[in-house]
């Protein structure tokens, strides 16, 4: 089988916010940009990976879901909760620096996992958990 990861999906709550974290934070280029005011949906990627993108997009906008959902979910990303994405990267340290001078939200600096892997954590500007790991 030929499959691979094409699109994921992660909320924002302020796309100018994410906009920026994930273009000059972390990077990535801009594929597409739609949508106005709260309501917009953004591509982006790593440019070197053409092929794989994460979309940030409106959770307000998913159909069929409730009021009380709605609340639920603005509470789990206003805690962290509700989404994350792994990255990974063969400079952790370099990557580290350059969110930590980002200002971006640290949740844990480099370390050595005891399950074999080095990797940090940060939230980006909606609370989605990202963590960085070092290739090796």
């Amino acid at each position: 089988m030929d499959i691979s990861i094409h699109w994921t999906f992660l909320p924002h709550t302020d796309p100018e916010a994410s906009l920026a974290f994930y273009r000059d934070t972390l990077g990535f280029e801009v594929r597409k940009d739609f949508g106005n005011g709260t309501m917009r949906w953004i591509t982006v990627g790593p440019a070197d990976l053409p092929g794989t993108s994460i979309v940030l997009y409106p959770p307000a906008a998913e159909p069929g879901i409730t009021d009380e959902e709605r609340r639920m979910i603005d509470e789990m990303m206003a805690k962290g909760t509700y989404a994350r994405i792994v990255l990974a990267t063969s400079d952790l340290d370099g990557a580290f620096t350059r969110l930590q001078a980002g200002d971006a939200e640290l949740v844990q600096e480099p370390t050595e996992q005891p399950y074999g892997i080095r990797d940090c954590a940060f939230r980006d500007p909606a609370g989605n958990l990202i963590r960085i790991q070092e290739l090796r």
